[in-house]
């Protein structure tokens, strides 16, 4: 795992083009502590910082070439079939003309440069891993840039005046100094929806975020994306006509490779164990693959009212696990709060907490960690599929006046403010009552009617969920969780977790590998029908599949999640801070009198306005701080 830049453009000075390819290295060098390397030929620019975790010795060093020196690539990621692959194209294919690559070193790097030299931008359909990288041919000034299918791995690009800028983070591109660091106004519009902007978009006006299973060329002068993959397009029915058991072998078969491939390091590795139903499967079948005793590491608190501590020594000792307690009371959290923030390479209303722990599991002496992210999205662990089903049952709702559903709304809100009731108000005022119109709402943060306060705004572009939903081709009604798992996943997930999880993970030089994102297990658990995927208990389908890894107290306890007391802490410890961060907000187009009006009433307690409606507020003023 790795950072990487580049610069690629005929309009840019060498000298120009080195200082400012050296200023975005250096913004990522917490993404490689162990190596850098530049490399350019007064066209392409490429920079990189390395985190060893495959072949540590300086022939893994990048930027990468070609056994022949026609291409060079430098790679973020990990591809957990590298092996096989490096078998297949050590031999030469009879009856054509692919000739055996000569492998220069062990790499995976190598592996994906040899790839594409056989098989053009088709070798992304051999990968499994979590990627991003590009490749730059010398003889014919082309240059090929790619991200992995589920998005695990960030690539944000800028194409202005014939020059392509590219890197692992926003702050690297931002940092050559070559583009304006203007705010995306309609951007700011997402962000207070839904604490984060969707991809392709970012908050910057000229930045953009590569969308996942897609690749870049550039051709005649226009940057053209391109996708490999797509999740509603590569849902595998295979489990259609199979009994329930047959299904939960299938799935426990899918997870144990999942698991396995992402065992492959040369690097001390552990997981993070919560002692929920994830992290516990994760450990367990850890434990029965590797050969070592698994590290595991968990965070703990005094307070028993934020600690899971007593389920995770549950897994630990059921496990025999090298179990690490990270302990911490709320002023530890406190304390280390700034440092996170100024990790934060895009803004988002989340993502300390992933800090925190990632820190103190690189302090231990880990360099890769497997986590649980994903499960929740393809198991249906989330209370909106329970919601959404129940909503599209009750269809009967759409043969009511909107007329007299608006008015029933105005009614509703009338007597209650809760900021449920006023959600569901909305939902009732759509044209229709289904899931493209209620879905939109479930995650979103601050309601229209305040963002066009903060804002100023008469009027706020499409909503970009209901956008995605609008476009979206899948529609089947014996899939309709799957549906919901592709929202959950394209949106929320891909766009606020996996960022985050990257940004604040690497910010300690950690690698964290998500095994439940594996895609052959996500194709899969797609395509199982709604009555065998239907969470009677919580997440039934994968728990029944690995009923021997998950004691029953695993399976039956409350979710809990990571809870801190944030609305005490902004009312008191951190009062000062929001404040100042809150009056950073005027400089990029925000009513102030509304932003202050906003945070009075948070102070005076409020219900509509939790901390989590005011806290991406915060961010986002310390964010745009930091980067002037």
């Amino acid at each position: 795992m790795c950072g990487i830049a580049g610069i690629v453009s005929s309009k840019v000075t060498k000298d120009k083009a080195i200082v400012a390819l050296q200023r975005m290295n250096n913004a990522i060098a917490h993404r490689g502590p162990d190596a850098e390397g530049i490399w350019d030929d007064n066209f392409a620019y490429f920079g990189h910082r390395r985190l060893s975790i495959i072949d540590l010795s300086d022939s893994g060093t990048q930027p990468l070439h070609s056994y022949d020196n026609r291409y060079v690539i430098i790679y973020n990621g990990e591809l957990y079939n590298y092996k096989e692959l490096r078998l297949q194209l050590q031999r030469a294919i009879q009856g054509t003309q692919e000739q055996p690559y000569f492998f220069k070193t062990q790499t995976d790097t190598e592996v994906v440069l040899a790839a594409y030299m056989r098989w053009g931008a088709d070798c992304l359909q051999h990968f499994n891993g979590m990627f991003a990288f590009a490749i730059y041919d010398k003889q014919e000034k082309n240059i090929f840039i790619a991200r992995d299918r589920m998005g695990i791995k960030p690539l944000y690009y800028s194409y202005q005046n014939n020059t392509l800028i590219f890197a692992s983070e926003l702050r690297a591109v931002l940092q050559s100094n070559l583009i304006e660091k203007k705010i995306n106004q309609d951007a700011l519009v997402d962000y207070l929806q839904y604490q984060t902007v969707h991809a392709p978009n970012t908050i910057i006006n000229e930045v953009k975020m590569l969308l996942p299973g897609h690749y870049l060329t550039i051709e005649n002068n226009e940057v053209k994306t391109c996708a490999y993959w797509q999740l509603e397009k590569n849902v595998n029915y295979a489990s259609i006509g199979k009994s329930y058991e047959d299904i939960c072998k299938d799935i426990r078969t899918l997870f144990y490779e999942a698991v396995e491939r992402r065992l492959v390091a040369d690097v001390p590795f552990g997981a993070f164990l919560s002692g929920g139903i994830d992290s516990s499967a994760i450990v367990g079948a850890m434990s029965k693959i590797s050969s070592q005793q698994v590290k595991t590491f968990s965070v703990v608190f005094n307070e028993s009212e934020f600690s899971e501590s007593h389920y995770a020594r549950i897994v630990s000792e059921k496990f025999r696990t090298d179990h690490h307690e990270i302990k911490l009371n709320p002023q530890d959290f406190l304390q280390q709060l700034p440092e996170a923030l100024n990790a934060m390479d895009h803004p988002s209303g989340d993502g300390p907490n992933t800090y925190i722990v990632s820190k103190a599991t690189k302090n231990a002496g880990i360099t890769m960690a497997l986590s649980g992210l994903g499960s929740d999205e393809i198991f249906c662990g989330y209370d909106i599929f329970k919601r959404s089903y129940k909503l599209e049952q009750q269809w009967w709702l759409n043969f009511v006046p909107r007329l007299l559903r608006v008015s029933g709304a105005a009614a509703l809100t009338s007597f209650n403010k809760n900021i449920a009731v006023q959600k569901l108000a909305q939902i009732l005022s759509k044209p229709q009552v289904n899931f493209n119109y209620a879905y939109p709402l479930s995650r979103q943060v601050l309601l229209d009617k305040q963002v066009k306060q903060l804002l100023q705004r008469n009027d706020l572009p499409m909503n970009s969920v209901y956008r995605f939903l609008r476009l979206l081709e899948f529609d089947d009604k014996n899939h309709r969780l799957s549906k919901y798992s592709i929202a959950e996943i394209s949106t929320y997930m891909q766009n606020v977790l996996l960022r985050d999880t990257d940004q604040m993970s690497m910010a300690s030089a950690l690698e964290v590998r998500v095994p439940f994102l594996d895609y052959k297990l996500v194709e899969y658990v797609l395509g199982v029908s709604d009555k065998h995927k239907y969470p009677h208990t919580p997440k039934k389908l994968l728990t029944d599949s690995l009923q021997d890894l998950l004691p029953a107290e695993i399976i039956n306890r409350k979710k809990m999640g990571f809870v801190l007391p944030w609305q005490l802490w902004m009312k008191n410890e951190l009062k000062q801070f929001c404040e100042e961060n809150l009056a950073e907000l005027e400089s990029i187009g925000f009513n102030q009198h509304a932003v202050n009006n906003l945070w009075k009433t948070f102070l005076k307690g409020d219900a509509q306005i939790t901390w989590s409606r005011v806290w991406p507020l915060v961010t986002l003023g310390n964010w745009q701080k930091n980067i002037r």
